[in-house]
């Protein structure tokens, strides 16, 4: 029996960076989480932060 967690969503909290050796902008998450609060109370740590969902199925 698959396990429950598979069917949630999980909310990245995704920062935006600047890669030092091609000075291109790139996304980082730094933080996962399966609670819009938690993921919501990570952000505002975080400058600039988005918060995105993402589909286990997906990747």
């Amino acid at each position: 029996m698959p396990c429950a967690c598979q069917n949630k969503k999980k909310l990245e909290v995704v920062t935006t960076v600047t890669d030092p050796k091609t000075q291109q902008p790139k996304e980082k998450v730094v933080f996962s989480s399966q609670h819009r609060s938690v993921a919501e109370g990570v952000s505002k740590r975080y400058p600039g932060s988005t918060i995105r969902e993402h589909d286990p199925k997906t990747r």
